[in-house]
């Protein structure tokens, strides 16, 4: 039997299930089966890992005023 969950023949553990996978929105299995988990492939994975390493999951954030001093705005008086 493979232990690919992708390919023909493969038993997924009983507590797996299909979710869609966050890059793509394929198919992806989750369980521990599914090496990539949540995502569906190896490629989808790295997609994933570059968006994080470019940061373009950054949390929105309050710029501060324009005459403010630099720094940590909680020492500031």
């Amino acid at each position: 039997m493979s232990s690919d969950p992708r390919q023909p023949g493969h038993m997924p553990s009983p507590a797996a299930r299909e979710v869609p996978c966050p890059t793509c929105g394929g198919p992806s299995l989750f369980s521990a089966d599914n090496r990539f988990r949540p995502f569906c492939s190896q490629r989808c994975k790295q997609i994933d890992l570059g968006a994080w390493a470019a940061e373009d999951f950054r949390m929105p954030a309050d710029a501060p005023p324009e005459d403010a001093e630099f720094g940590d705005p909680k020492r500031q008086p």
